[in-house]
């Protein structure tokens, strides 16, 4: 297949509101990928290619000035075999590599095949073709039962090989496609409630209150002596956390893939900053210094999706959190199960009074929905927050002059509602809550995902994501979602979420539902 026809298809994508039409944009384009082609059309698609990072950033691309071509002629393959040149080019000369590999590739392009893979491998391909949207695509090509498809990429964590089974393989291989261990499963995930007693309410039974810790995601394999620990997206940062698998190691068994969270502590005990596990992560160095080298992290398990050759991922969580607390009691996630609000209540206020960010609430009889984010897990803290995505910073006046300091953040915009499918959608700004720390990395960080400046800001390409606090929104004239953050302050930054994981503008604008009476705007944020 040529580039151009996976050009061409997500136009029409990016030209549509209607998710219907979405999705036979998709699988039109997909129905006429060989099988070779279809891992590599996948990740182009979706702004990740399958190569993982490519090494280069926006100077590289701006400092490029070649004459495109006139005609299409680049087809899905080349483009992948240019992109595994410059991910593997390396040591003495690999500039020069780049360079060269990236002149081919912009000389052999048309000017919309090149704004094309520039967004690609910037990673700001923003055409409303969420994965979600994708795997209905998928599903729609290869006439595939959606359901199937989409477990089959839950399980896997491998939406490119999800589809090339899908379409070239039978219903049974898409069927077969379940839990390995060692192979990373997409994450369940949680929506909120504003109080133990309307997450009981919502779940409407008997629920397991548990610990919400202000650490990070982990997901741990073991497989004998080996072991692997990956993040929320999946990333393996094994070599990172020896702690986490000597302590995966000494549990009773052989093969087991658990979910949990991991912090570090301080010397009493208590958990440290958020910024302080992520740090080990390798993910936020400041000066040159990981300043987290030195914390020590302790996981906590809070389920089990295999045991010993018995899947347990379509049990309900009462079997699950039984069979966790055999294997890994000591450091299972502190928890309780009550259907009793006041008791739910208590045990949120202790969660607290311990220092950490509030409870889970889940369903004692759901299953375990990887990658989904339903009603069965629901997350209860006092203050309200928000993933947001950076789209600039301001320079910083007084003691912060020479910093980067003020964040312009957005919201993202799923279906194009506020703006362009797949943008964000800017919500407010906010320099509150940032440490000496935080303003030396965000002073280093963002010039080097710089689109352009303006008088007074930086405006960066919207990929890093921060985790905000707010005290809640407000109308607003000013910004195109018609809301303002309310007392906003940034809580950390998450370099373990992708900015598709970002809230959007319409959980932003849910708010103004809970509160009708909130003032109106028309000078942004407080």
């Amino acid at each position: 297949m040529l580039l151009h026809e996976l050009v061409t298809a997500t136009d029409a994508v990016t030209a549509t509101s209607s998710r219907l039409a979405k999705v036979a944009a998709l699988a039109a384009a997909l129905r006429d990928l060989d099988p070779d082609e279809i891992p590599p059309a996948i990740g182009l698609l979706t702004a990740r290619p399958r190569q993982g990072r490519i090494g280069v950033g926006w100077r590289s691309l701006s400092n490029l000035d070649i004459e495109h071509a006139a005609e299409p002629s680049l087809s899905v393959l080349d483009v992948d075999a240019a992109l595994t040149r410059l991910a593997v080019a390396d040591g003495p000369g690999s500039v020069a590599v780049r360079r060269a590999t990236l002149d081919e590739l912009a000389g052999r392009s048309t000017p919309g095949e090149w704004d094309f893979l520039a967004r690609v491998i910037l990673g700001e391909l923003r055409t409303g073709a969420l994965e979600g949207v994708l795997l209905d695509a998928i599903a729609k090509a290869s006439e595939r039962d959606a359901a199937t498809v989409r477990r089959a990429a839950m399980l896997s964590g491998d939406l490119g090989e999800t589809a090339r089974i899908a379409l070239t393989g039978t219903p049974d291989d898409l069927s077969a496609v379940g839990l390995e261990v060692g192979r990373g499963v997409l994450p369940m995930l949680a929506s909120t409630a504003a109080s133990t007693a309307e997450a009981l309410a919502t779940l409407g039974g008997a629920a397991s209150v548990e610990y919400k810790l202000d650490g990070a995601r982990i997901q741990v394999h073991r497989d004998g002596d080996t072991v692997r620990v990956f993040t929320r997206s999946l990333a393996d940062i094994t070599h990172r956390v020896p702690e986490i698998v000597d302590a995966a190691r000494a549990l009773p068994a052989q093969r087991v893939i658990l979910d949990g969270e991991t912090l570090s502590l301080d010397e009493d005990g208590g958990p440290r900053p958020f910024q302080d596990t992520m740090a080990r992560f390798g993910s936020l160095i400041v000066d040159g210094r990981n300043d987290g080298a030195a914390a020590v992290l302790r996981p906590w398990f809070f389920d089990i999706l295999h045991l010993d050759g018995r899947d347990l991922i379509d049990e309900p969580l009462a079997t699950r959190l039984e069979v966790l607390e055999r294997i890994a009691g000591p450091s299972r996630m502190p928890g309780i199960v009550t259907d009793d609000p006041e008791r739910a209540e208590q045990f949120s206020r202790e969660a607290l009074a311990a220092g950490h960010e509030g409870v889970m609430v889940k369903g004692i009889d759901s299953a375990y929905a990887a990658g989904r984010r339903g009603k069965s897990w629901i997350k209860v803290k006092p203050v309200l927050t928000f993933d947001l995505v950076v789209l600039a910073v301001e320079w910083g006046s007084g003691r912060r002059t020479g910093q980067l300091s003020n964040l312009h953040l957005g919201a993202r915009d799923p279906d194009g509602s506020f703006g362009e499918p797949g943008g964000f959608v800017m919500v407010g700004k906010t320099f509150k809550g940032l440490t000496d720390e935080t303003l030396r990395w965000q002073t280093a960080h963002f010039p080097t995902i710089e689109t352009h400046r303006s008088a007074h800001a930086v405006h960066v390409r919207p990929e890093t994501v921060v985790e905000i606090a707010i005290d809640g929104v407000q109308r607003s004239t000013r910004y195109p979602g018609g809301v303002a953050l309310r007392f906003a302050r940034v809580k950390g930054y998450r370099p373990d979420k992708r900015p598709d994981e970002a809230d959007t503008i319409q959980s932003l604008r849910a708010l103004l539902d809970r509160s009708p009476s909130t003032p109106t705007s028309t000078a942004g944020d407080a």
